[in-house]
């Protein structure tokens, strides 16, 4: 058998119920019901087949298993029927209604238009014994055999007694012509009625003859030219069908008859029961209802529409004025971004651009100078957004009032090169000596400490002297009034005391020069003098206005003529402050200690800083718990130009960041916020502004540029921000130095896994890994560089950028040959038959051959024979067989020459 289709499934259904059933349907019901998946044109099974049919064909308005028959009952119909079921029963029990061997229908109650006849066979013998007399059947419905033409199936038989008309065998079905249309509004298959005391209406046999009734035709009983006879009973039964002619049909021989039956819902629907109906009336109001549209616009034309002859009011010309649109622009911004400034979409914007021979993307930056080139093509004016600032908005300080001044002690910075001596001329003056806790003799750390001289006080700021703190050195000159200039006697200027002259210089404050190491026999006063004159440091004594001390920190020599200076200097610069008022300042060194935590060195510049103060430094903010003073002893409160460690921040701060005394701690908790945000910020438009650069970042990702990551330990943040300035000055065109993290504090398992992660090298400063750290290390292979000493750092890691650097080769000429024959091989090419002039061939060397003094090929040499042997080298005049690679064009008199690459260290 063959397969069916889905959509001939389809079609078929619909014309055996009438119905409009989609391919779709089909395709749901076999998803959901069967689990099958089948598309518009998919074989169906023959089960998948007869599951749809039994699914779709019973919910139909007209099925294959009902034939057309009557869809108007009435009553007159219902005592016809009666009568023809009055020959299968007794006299005795007609108009009683036996017991179905179904649940009986209620009485009176009507079967829907369409409902199936869902009937059992009847039992072979059990045919009723009259037979159904041939007539006219109403219009509309055809006979079961031409049903069953056009696909519908056959009725099966009902079970005896349970029928309310007369019941009709397989085989004998009439034949007879359509009838005519029933009234409309007549619902079809009406249930029988039946009279209040329980009988049939075919037990009244009195009947008019030839009463006819609109669209209904004559009972069996009553039809003329009709004979039958009675069977052995006595009960009525018809005669041979065909022999049967048709009655007359007369409107008027039954309009008596409905006086004598039970009122009934026949026609209580309207015409809008019948679907074709209903869609005809839809669309005739649908024709009605445009129909009335088009005239109602025609009407409305013509009250517009002027009539001839008659005047128009022109109506006054509005005069558009251009209007000069204003946007405001960020420093850098997307095209997307700008696209959506000028309310013009970003592909009509990218067109543009790349008409003009510029190819943009949507979310490709530009900067405010180029969107406003862009915006005056469209007549638009750009203005550069003013961006506020939040946080120097609360930095901001107010006028202090003079009245409210007073005197305060001045801030001195002790600023000069490596080894000069710096640390000691401190340790002179403070008689105390810390010089030997430092390692290798240098200042690893900014230190604060106050001395006391004629009863007046000096803050001294010992800043490194090494380059690598410049930063700390540049916020040690602004924090202070006077800066001491160390310069060895024996030495002279140095670099860095050039740079320590320019910090100083630029910060404003006031040099005094001391000239160390005056004990050694080499020292030179006056060299010094006249070096420094070069950068406008002129001695007093040379007509000049700077100071110069000669001091000795060994001997003390000229120690208190240095304070009587720094004094005299102070009094002439009148330093003051207001100490009553919220604390201000800045942090000059800051640490993580295990015992007290956060821990910042700070300089308190205006007001008075108290216990239990709410202070914000940065992103830092918290309440001062202690206060330790450059002696170790507590102190309850820090006047102005006073060092003191605090105690009780929430995280450590940075260096140099400026401390604020707040009111509550919400007040600093708000500024620490604001200061975060502020950093994210700078830190996304510093990545964007790193990964918009076309050299770096692109050429090591190309491959072109090595990145050396670094992460950087130290026991104070300080120490931290020198070793990230010196290592990130050793970045070069080839490798990137990038330092990924730096903290404070010892190495811990944390780092190891960042490092590992990220491919990075772990520096650690006067610090140490724990123990986690090191197992992970161990296990993760990532190197830890232990250094207590900064040079030596940067010793290795210059040797570490070395190893990243690519060789670089220099090109070697190691012989000379001519070729003075060719031969031809077949798989090889052209062999050269060569006798070297000078040096010797190497096989695997690469080869220029020249012709007529000009370069003609360069590549590599390929095969180097002597008679039928592969050699590795053939001396000076000695002949050999050469097979070049890629080249076979080699000819008499080619000169060859022969070199190869060697690496030169770096």
């Amino acid at each position: 058998m063959a397969k069916m289709k889905v959509f001939e499934l389809k079609n078929l259904i619909n014309e055996q119920i009438h119905g409009n059933i989609e391919s779709k349907d089909i395709q749901k019901f076999l998803e959901e019901k069967l689990g099958i998946k089948k598309t518009h044109s998919s074989n169906l099974e023959d089960h998948e087949v007869k599951a749809v049919k039994e699914h779709f064909i019973p919910s139909a308005k007209k099925t294959s298993e009902t034939p057309a028959i009557n869809n108007v009952r009435t009553a007159s119909h219902n005592i016809e029927m009666g009568q023809e079921l009055a020959g299968s029963q007794p006299k005795e029990t007609q108009g009683k209604q036996t017991e179905p061997t179904t649940a009986a229908r209620p009485a009176g109650q009507a079967r829907g238009q369409g409902q199936i006849q869902n009937t059992q066979a009847r039992p072979q013998g059990q045919t009723p014994r009259g037979q159904r007399p041939r007539g006219q059947r109403p219009r509309g419905q055809m006979s079961s055999q031409n049903a069953n033409a056009q696909g519908h199936s056959a009725q099966s038989a009902r079970p005896q007694g349970a029928a309310n008309r007369s019941q009709k065998q397989a085989n004998q079905q009439p034949s007879g012509q359509k009838s005519q249309a029933r009234p409309q509004g007549q619902q079809g298959q009406q249930g029988r009625v039946q009279q209040q005391s329980g009988r049939r209406y075919a037990d009244n046999n009195q009947r008019p003859a030839n009463r006819q009734g609109s669209g209904q035709r004559a009972g069996y009983n009553t039809r003329p030219n009709e004979t039958y006879k009675k069977d052995q009973e006595g009960r009525q039964s018809y005669a041979n069908r065909n022999k049967r002619s048709t009655g007359s049909r007369n409107a008027n021989d039954r309009k008596n008859f409905d006086q004598q039956i039970l009122e009934q819902k026949v026609a209580e629907k309207n015409d809008f029961s019948n679907k074709r109906n209903r869609d005809r009336m839809n669309k005739d109001k649908m024709y009605k209802d445009k129909a009335l549209l088009h005239d109602e616009e025609e009407k409305n034309i013509s009250k517009l529409t002027p009539k001839k002859g008659q005047f128009i009011k022109p109506k006054p010309v509005e005069e558009v004025k251009e209007e000069i649109k204003v946007i405001t622009l960020p420093e850098v911004l997307t095209i997307k971004e700008l696209a959506d400034k000028m309310k013009i979409s970003g592909a009509t914007l990218i067109k543009k651009l790349f008409l003009e021979g510029k190819v943009v993307t949507i979310n490709q930056e530009i900067t405010f100078e180029e969107a406003e080139e862009i915006a005056i093509e469209y007549d638009i004016i750009c203005e550069k957004e003013v961006k506020v600032n939040e946080v120097e908005e609360l930095l901001k300080e107010e006028e202090e009032d003079p009245a409210t001044m007073v005197k305060r002690p001045p801030v001195v910075c002790v600023m000069g090169h490596v080894d000069h001596g710096k640390t000691s001329l401190l340790d002179a003056i403070r008689h105390a000596n810390v010089t030997s806790k430092e390692a290798g003799g240098i200042t690893q750390h900014i230190g604060a400490y106050m001395v006391e001289v004629n009863g007046e006080k000096i803050t001294f700021l010992d800043t490194p002297g090494h380059e690598a703190f410049t930063s700390m050195r540049m916020r040690g000159a602004q924090a202070t009034d006077i800066a001491i200039l160390v310069v060895a006697a024996d030495d002279g200027v140095m670099p860095q005391t050039v740079e320590a002259i320019s910090h100083a210089k630029a910060a404003g404050v006031q040099i005094i020069v001391a000239i160390n190491k005056i004990d050694k026999p080499s020292a030179n006063v006056e060299r010094v003098k006249q070096e420094l004159t070069e950068y406008e440091l002129i001695a007093e004594d040379w007509g000049g206005d700077t100071i110069f001390v000669p001091v000795s920190a060994h001997t003390k020599e000229g120690i208190d003529q240095l304070l009587e200076m720094i004094l005299l200097t102070a009094e002439m610069e009148e330093l003051k402050a207001n100490p009553n008022r919220m604390a201000r300042g800045l942090v000059i060194e800051a640490e993580l200690d295990k015992g007290r935590g956060p821990v910042a060195t700070i300089l308190v510049q205006k007001g008075t800083l108290h216990v239990g103060d709410n202070i914000a430094v940065g992103s830092s903010y918290g309440k001062v718990r202690a206060m330790i003073d450059d002696r170790g002893r507590r102190v309850k409160e820090a006047t102005p130009s006073t060092p003191v460690e605090i105690l009780g921040l929430n995280s450590v701060p940075d260096v140099g960041e400026i401390f604020l005394s707040t009111e509550s701690e919400k007040e600093a908790r708000n500024i620490a916020e604001a200061f975060i945000n502020q950093s994210k910020e700078k830190l996304i438009a510093d990545t964007k502004a790193k990964l918009s650069l076309d050299g770096l970042f692109s050429q090591i990702q190309a491959g072109n540029i090595k990145e050396l990551n670094l992460i950087i330990k130290a026991d104070v943040q300080g120490s931290v921000e020198a070793m990230k300035q010196s290592l990130l000055k050793l970045s070069n065109e080839e490798v990137a130095v990038r330092v990924i993290h730096g903290g404070v504090g010892a190495i811990n398992e944390s780092d190891v896994i960042l490092a590992s992660t990220s491919n990075a090298i772990i520096i650690g400063f006067n610090v140490k890994p724990d123990n986690m750290a090191k197992e992970r290390a161990d296990h993760e292979k990532v190197d830890i560089k232990l250094y207590r000493v900064i040079y030596t750092a940067i010793n290795d890691v210059e040797a570490a950028m070395k190893g990243l650097l690519d060789p670089v080769y220099e090109e070697k000429v190691i012989g000379h040959a001519e070729i003075r024959q060719t031969f031809k091989a077949s798989g090889i090419g052209t062999i050269g038959g060569a006798y070297v002039l000078d040096g010797k061939i190497v096989r695997g060397c690469k080869v220029r051959i020249y012709r007529d003094n000009k370069l003609y090929h360069e590549g590599n040499l390929a095969s180097l024979k002597r008679f039928q042997d592969d050699v590795k080298e053939v001396a000076a005049g000695y002949e050999c067989g050469l097979v070049f690679e890629k080249f076979n064009d080699i000819k008499v008199d080619d000169k060859v020459e022969f070199y190869v690459m060697e690496e030169v260290p770096r």
